[in-house]
């Protein structure tokens, strides 16, 4: 008896962050990569107060799972095969964690996993990959998130050294940057706390210096559509666009010399993003300088792509799911 054809998989998934909510439904035929069909990300700010407050606010808990609810009818009309949920830093550090997910499976049916640092940096990993030009081989991949940021080294053949750091965009705006725009003060001591904790997190990564250091997430990928003044975000310009260091240091002042209202229509800049844009751009600036890097390669994929393809082995295991 012949064995049938192996068929594609229709997958989705969905990426639940301190600051960005992101879907992603994909087809994934055999020995193929991954074939977008619908995609969405809302910046929701779920992670408001968690630094201070250590518990998720009723309001952004209600935007996020309104968002899921919206997600779930999209989903189910596409009929997938498998579908995944995942949280990362917010909901990580949440006192009020195991109430806000009661409601997430109560209200949407979604169970979600709530993953450690070093898991999201490995599936960040698994997506990155999955895009990569031709001829990248070693790599120094940064996720800058909205609590927390990933580096992560990693070489064929040799397990990846993965370091998470307490540092993201929302943190970052909550503890530090309180004024509008922030102040040279303010500014001093986010870059002496990002090149502190950058310089902690590469101390064991021996070579990164010569691996191609790889950018992932929003403020990266934000970075990219400003420098090249996109109307309107699209996915082939950004991913593996080179963004060099003078421009990260020209985008800074451009918009540290900003008020938040001021940056709105900046061109490349998508709605939202006003107030985190201009610490994420504290952010990448220091990592690059701190690690001497004069230019990072943009991926536009990442831990949303990561998702899926670590659904893929639990899909089609046995025991399905």
């Amino acid at each position: 008896m012949t064995q049938p054809a192996p068929r594609s998989l229709r997958l989705a998934g969905i990426d639940i962050g301190t600051l960005t909510c992101r879907l992603l439904i994909a087809d994934l035929p055999p020995g193929a990569s991954l074939k977008e069909l619908r995609s969405d990300r809302r910046i929701l700010r779920l992670g408001e107060g968690v630094d201070q407050n250590k518990r998720l606010s009723p309001d952004p808990m209600d935007r996020v799972i309104q968002c899921l609810r919206e997600w779930k009818e999209v989903i189910d009309s596409y009929a997938v095969d498998a579908c995944t949920a995942v949280a990362t830093s917010a909901v990580r550090d949440a006192g009020n964690r195991d109430e806000f997910l009661r409601q997430v499976k109560q209200e949407t049916g979604f169970d979600v996993e709530v993953i450690t640092g070093d898991e999201e940096a490995r599936r960040t990993l698994l997506g990155i990959r999955s895009g990569l030009p031709a001829g990248v081989t070693d790599m120094l991949a940064l996720d800058i998130g909205g609590g927390s940021t990933e580096f992560i080294l990693d070489r064929p053949g040799q397990q990846p050294v993965v370091r998470s750091i307490d540092i993201g965009v929302v943190r970052l705006c909550e503890r530090l940057l309180h004024h509008d725009p922030p102040t040279i003060a303010e500014v001093q001591q986010a870059r002496d706390w990002i090149a502190r904790e950058t310089k902690a997190a590469v101390a064991d990564m021996k070579g990164y210096q010569t691996a191609t250091f790889v950018g992932t997430a929003g403020t990266i990928t934000a970075l990219a559509a400003m420098a090249q003044k996109l109307p309107a975000y699209v996915s082939a310009r950004i991913h593996n666009y080179k963004l060099t260091l003078a421009t990260v240091q020209e985008l800074e002042q451009t918009l540290l010399s900003r008020k938040r209202a001021d940056r709105i229509g900046l061109p490349g800049l998508e709605k939202n993003r006003e107030e985190v844009i201009a610490a994420g751009a504290i952010i990448i600036r220091t990592v690059m300088e701190t690690l001497g890097m004069s230019s990072v390669l943009v991926s536009d994929l990442g831990l949303r792509e990561g998702v899926l393809i670590e659904l893929v082995g639990r899909a089609s295991a046995p025991d399905g799911m």
